[in-house]
């Protein structure tokens, strides 16, 4: 900081005032740090102190989570950020686009300089060795204390806690960085889910689902523009892809496909692509394709009416009928018998459906024969479907009907997952940052608890680790690293109650999150505009991401790697196995190691050349080498991306190799086949010890879904519980990231979404306050009455940050997990969309808008 300071001075300002500009700079209004001290500047003052002098554009990083990792560069003028710009290295084309930001990445600044950052290492006033006033976490005051203070108490309470009741009383969420010292002084418990994927996370690999990871299961954008149809389920891309996705869309609808979207919301992208809206309810996906397949199995006629690609199903797969069984397995489990409901008397038909999802059933045939009867057909689904409970078979209904119309491993015909960084674009990475180089640190124990039972296993002392397998637990300690769990997972209520159950509580945040504000002892941690630099991890698979350090580390913040290499030092580990080279060195082990497709289209090769005066430079050891771009044009620039245009050899399809050659190239399957009848999923799906699938996509209603809105379904009549919740993704935040931005904040306020008929029924009008009610939890938003949204549905953005009045124990702020439940089935299924709710007014004293809350600024 020492620099920021001396070119702070010039402006015959001290640091606090100089920090108070760079915020009045980038807000354009005047700021003051409460409780700080920082002095507030208006505008003008602040612009009369940078008039006239020059800067220069930094490139600077976007680092959250919400798979676009776009070109951000902030201008610097005697390090003060003074506004921001994305992409401009290169024309926008269809075919070359830029990678411009979103205005999340745009108001960066407004985080990294923000009043509510966390400044120095402090603990809760009434904590004491063992918890003391365990009760009080989430509302105590909080103490200034030094770095020293904060190593002895941390040290001094994992070696007390592992001392008296084991290592495996030590509980991270997410350790990071921080979780190598706990690897050094004996390891601790972590914890496994789904997360955002739902149950596309492991089970469909089992049945063959993609050749590599989630992103490789469809084709690449420039061969979307081939597709004729594209039904996608579940997806958003204007909302929860940022970047390009919708623009990929876009060019394929210029190039004449026609889009379908079956998804709760008619939302912006549906709109953008002029798309059919199917308003499906939420957890009822797989019975619509059910429905469509016995629609394509009863109208079938391989001579006057082919609708199914049986060629496709008899060289491909194995269990679509008792003719193409495994070896071993039972005739009667397979797909085709199941939907005709030859063994359990249900057919599956499009009025069975019509039941279950709300669409009816003539739809349902209309959708069944139109992709049927096209030739070439994107069958695409986001993650949002199979976060519900019991969804494990979804992904395999999925797959198995893009089989049965034979939309896999052909030009414009795909199926699978469009979602995060590979949405509207599938296919191997042609760009690829370097490893850092840091050997890891093992954890000694092997255990893990579900995301959803952690808070429970905290609370009851047992977890299922496994079929039959139900473990005693004794959790007294919890540490929060860079993920925000106790925010974003489900049973946040239970999560609060965990977290003043337990005899300490560690956090290192950048900012009072709720992570922190439950925690016993909080330490500040260094954004990426504060680091040495590096590559923005996952952006597409055409670029790259560059960033460089914008700022010295403000305030007292350290980074995470630091911070556990001097903590070791302090419990008398061997803190070299931290950090056994330096940040600098791992800087350079990234950019020498990145990787750029060669133009054979297929081999690797060095991407930035680099001299031995940009090694030195840099201060690390290595070796000059020649790649694509310099280090000093990729330090301007800020990114590189892979340069496409029709009929290249950089395109990709989907299990071309497969369907090309199913001998020489088989699925890593126990058939080799795409496996329809699928025991591998069975066993592994089981064998999490929470419910069980049958070895064919049977529909399992979920719990909490729509079936579970009424007391008696056959009448249709609706319980106590008649909504259901879905969390959409939100320009607001990037997951739980933002929300404290008040620019953003203020641009989308964060209400909930009512169908107009719903608001109607309950009396409730535009910008009525409301409470939302579950079996897990309360939370109050006001109504934003819409048409957009499938009555029966109600919208509740993912990610505000919990506000619980302790008097009334209802929260807020609209925290989304308040009303979700602690409940594990299958895979461990994040199902943040299988929640069933009540709404009314409320009759309390009505929400101000929480742009207007004070911000959580401490010491």
């Amino acid at each position: 900081m020492a620099n920021l300071i001396e070119k702070a001075k010039n402006y015959t300002m001290n640091r606090r005032k100089f920090l108070g500009l760079t915020a009045t700079v980038t807000a354009g209004a005047a700021v003051t740090l409460t409780g700080c001290g920082l002095t507030s500047v208006d505008s003008t003052t602040a612009s009369a102190h940078l008039a006239g002098k020059e800067g220069e554009w930094v490139p600077v990083a976007c680092w959250h989570n919400c798979g676009g990792r776009c070109s951000n560069k902030a201008y610097v003028v005697e390090g003060v950020v003074v506004r921001q710009k994305t992409d401009d290295t290169h024309q926008d084309t269809p075919d070359y686009p830029q990678q411009r930001g979103c205005n999340r990445g745009r108001s960066q600044r407004m985080q990294v300089f923000g009043a509510d950052r966390l400044k120095y290492p402090m603990k809760r006033k009434n904590w004491e060795p063992g918890g003391g006033k365990k009760e009080l976490r989430g509302k105590d005051e909080w103490v200034r204390i030094s770095w020293d203070e904060a190593y002895e108490i941390v040290a001094s309470e994992i070696n007390r806690i592992k001392d008296q009741y084991g290592n495996r009383s030590i509980f991270a969420s997410n350790a990071g960085d921080f979780g190598r010292v706990l690897n050094l002084a004996g390891g601790y418990i972590g914890s496994w889910g789904t997360s955002s994927w739902g149950s596309w996370r492991w089970g469909p690999e089992k049945f063959g689902m993609a050749e590599g990871f989630f992103e490789q299961s469809i084709n690449d954008r420039m061969d979307l523009r081939n597709s004729q149809l594209v039904v996608i389920v579940g997806g958003n891309s204007s909302w929860s892809a940022a970047g390009n996705p919708t623009y990929h869309y876009l060019q394929a609808k210029k190039a004449g496909a026609e889009f379908v979207f079956l998804d709760p919301i008619y939302s912006d992208t549906v709109e953008l692509l002029d798309a059919d809206w199917l308003p499906i309810m939420p957890t009822t996906d797989h019975a619509l394709f059910l429905g469509m397949a016995h629609t394509l199995l009863v109208e079938d006629n391989p001579t006057t009416n082919p609708l199914i690609d049986w060629d496709f199903l008899n060289k491909y797969t194995v269990g679509f009928d008792t003719d193409h069984m495994p070896e071993g397995a039972d005739p009667k489990e397979n797909f085709k018998d199941y939907v005709l409901g030859t063994y359990d008397n249900i057919p599956k038909t499009a009025e069975w459906a019509a039941e279950l999802c709300g669409i009816s059933a003539d739809k349902i045939r209309e959708l069944a024969l139109r992709i049927a009867k096209t030739e070439r057909v994107a069958l695409l689904t986001a993650w949002g479907p199979a976060r519900t409970h019991n969804s494990d078979s979804w992904p395999h209904m999925f797959m198995t009907f893009g089989a049965m119309t034979g939309n896999i491993g052909k030009s414009g015909a795909m199926t699978g997952v469009s979602c995060h960084y590979s949405t509207a674009n599938g296919g191997t990475w042609l760009v690829t940052a370097g490893g850092n180089g840091l050997p890891p640190v093992p954890n000694p124990i092997k255990e893990t608890i579900n995301d959803n039972e952690m808070w429970l296993a905290i609370l009851d002392g047992k977890y299922v680790a496994g079929k039959n397998d139900v473990r005693d637990v004794n959790i007294q300690m919890i540490y929060h690293g860079p993920e925000a769990h106790l925010q974003t997972r489900s049973g946040q209520t239970k999560g609060i109650e965990a977290h003043r159950h337990v005899e300490f509580v560690l956090s290192t945040s950048h900012f009072l999150t709720t992570n922190s504000k439950f925690a016993d002892v909080v330490l500040p941690v260094t954004t990426e505009w504060e680091k040495i630099g590096g590559f923005g991890g996952f952006s597409n698979r055409e670029t790259l991401i560059f960033w460089r350090q914008m700022t010295d580390p403000l305030y007292e913040a350290k980074s995470d790697i630091r911070i556990a290499y001097e903590l070791a030092e302090k419990m008398g580990l061997d803190a070299n196995k931290i950090l056994p080279i330096d940040e600098k060195q791992m800087f350079y082990n990234q950019v020498s190691g990145a990787k750029v497709v060669a133009a054979d289209g297929k081999t690797m090769e060095p991407l930035v050349t680099l001299t031995e005066a940009d090694i030195q430079e840099i201060g690390a050891k290595g070796t000059p080498q020649q790649g694509r771009i310099s280090y000093q044009e990729l330090k301007t620039k800020g990114m590189y991306q892979v340069e496409r245009k029709p009929g290249d050899n950089l395109g990709f399809i989907a299990y071309e190799s497969f369907v090309k050659d199913p001998v020489a190239n088989p699925l890593k399957t126990a058939s080799g086949k795409l496996e329809i009848h699928c025991q591998a999923l069975v066993d592994f799906v089981n064998g999490k010890g929470f419910t069980e699938i049958r070895p064919i996509p049977t529909y399992n209603p979920a719990q909490e879904g729509y079936e579970a809105t009424f007391k008696d379904f056959k009448n249709k009549t609706k319980g106590d519980f008649p909504l259901q919740v879905i969390n959409p993704h939100y320009l607001r935040r990037s997951h739980s990231i933002f929300d404290n931005v008040t620019w953003l904040r203020e641009a989308w306020p964060n209400p909930v979404f009512l169908a107009a008929k719903d608001a109607e029924e309950r009396g409730i009008k535009e910008g009525d306050t409301v409470l939302i009610s579950s079996k897990h939890g309360k939370t109050l938003r006001p109504a934003h009455v819409v048409e957009w949204i499938a009555p029966g549905v109600v919208g509740l953005p993912h990610g505000a940050w919990v506000e619980i009045d302790e008097k009334t124990q209802v929260d807020k702020a609209g925290s989304d997990n308040i009303l979700t439940g602690p409940i594990p089935t299958g895979q461990g299924i994040g199902a943040w969309n299988s929640t069933i709710c009540q709404v009314e007014k409320w009759d309390g004293e009505p929400l101000t808008e929480d742009v207007k809350w004070p911000q959580r600024i401490v010491l």
